[in-house]
């Protein structure tokens, strides 16, 4: 099969979205498919063509940005010389050019796949206001117009206001997760490079620095968590600094962070091995999301894999994994006292939150999500 993805950001940007895209296209190469993704040349030192792991990546250049949303001319020109070559459109939302590129690709008879990675619900501002409106009527338009629209949960769909009129289209498909098993040598590496006490509590978070991830929220827990554990420890991983669209966000946020001076520590982007590490060395992670821009929260099963249980916003989509797995609580998003809480219980009794490896695995390997994935593409090709 030839198969078309388009996205806004795909690798060497970092998120959840860009993260599964790579992964099942990945996948989909290693089982002898021609995998083409579209997307932004968000950085001017980035190639307008190349081959990473077998995928052939085409960047379109991005005039300007409105807020997180990069504006390309030539984006649907591309798009559209593209398409008739293909088999199958695979759109990844949010993305405006969703509602044109899906009605086009039915127009010339291409199958169109749409993965609805979350609602687009950017902060508080005129300009976000309208782009938040446009972003709607374009999940709208190609929702209506998609033949299939897979999504994480059935939960998230339920409550999605644009989803909920399409539920016939939905097909449930989780997140494909790829997490090696902890090197203890880089464990051990680790524990020395970052001050890691045997005993001390470590509370572990894996997201971007932005508004909707909720860090202000953890902020506000930890004073109540170290009244009774007074070694207890944050460590941060991923971008916190030059994150598109939130350095007013982290400029607010700075001063909570360095009021808790020792008990927070921000550790950078890391390789997949010490992405492991980390979460094995920590003793819970917490996925304190606020919002539908969070539908699922790949780092929820990447922590359970590495035998670590979390603590997640009760969201629709979010609550899934610590529901299918037993590995964690959940608790109301933005509800400090009551993540402190659930926190302190996970930490008091650890064993009661622990599975095995494999049987987190079976629901949610790439291959697993990879096969499902081409079962669609088959039936829709084979009625065309």
């Amino acid at each position: 099969m030839r198969i078309l993805n388009t996205l806004y950001y795909y690798r060497p940007h970092f998120s959840g979205l860009t993260v599964y895209t790579e992964r099942l296209a990945r996948m989909l190469v290693s089982h002898g498919h021609q995998v083409t993704v579209l997307t932004s040349q968000y950085e001017q030192s980035l190639l307008p063509l190349e081959k990473m792991d077998g995928v052939d990546v085409m960047r379109v250049p991005v005039l300007f940005n409105v807020s997180k949303g990069p504006i390309m001319p030539t984006f649907l020109y591309r798009a559209a010389r593209l398409i008739p070559n293909h088999d199958i459109l695979h759109l990844h939302v949010p993305q405006l050019e969703a509602a044109p590129l899906s009605l086009l690709g039915r127009a010339l008879g291409v199958p169109v796949v749409m993965t609805y990675h979350c609602d687009l619900l950017l902060p508080s501002s005129p300009l976000n206001a309208v782009a938040n409106w446009v972003s709607n009527l374009a999940n709208t338009i190609s929702t209506k117009t998609a033949n299939v629209i897979v999504v994480n949960s059935r939960d998230y769909a339920e409550e999605s206001s644009i989803l909920n009129k399409r539920l016939d289209k939905v097909e449930v498909i989780p997140p494909p997760i790829e997490m090696p098993e902890p090197d203890p040598l880089v464990i051990q590496s680790m524990r020395e490079r970052f001050n890691i006490v045997h005993g001390h509590p470590v509370i572990g978070m894996a997201a971007r620095l932005a508004t909707e991830k909720g860090a202000e929220v953890l902020t506000q827990a930890m004073p109540i968590v170290l009244k009774e554990m007074p070694n207890a420890r944050v460590l941060y991983v991923g971008q916190h600094e030059n994150v598109l669209g939130e350095e007013a966000y982290r400029l607010r946020l700075l001063p909570q962070i360095e009021a808790l001076g020792d008990h927070w520590a921000f550790l950078g982007i890391l390789q997949q091995s010490e992405f492991a590490a980390f979460f094995n060395m920590c003793d819970v992670t917490v996925l304190p999301s606020l919002n539908s821009t969070e539908s699922f929260g790949m780092v929820q099963v990447e922590s359970m894999l590495s035998g670590t249980p979390v603590v997640a916003s009760d969201l629709p989509g979010v609550r899934q994994p610590t529901k299918a797995t037993g590995m964690g609580l959940t608790f109301h998003p933005g509800d400090a006292d009551e993540l402190a809480a659930a926190l302190l219980q996970i930490l008091r009794n650890p064993a009661d939150y622990r599975r095995d490896r494999a049987s987190v695995m079976a629901q949610y390997s790439s291959e697993v999500v990879s096969a499902k994935y081409e079962t669609i593409f088959t039936e829709l090709i084979s009625k065309e």
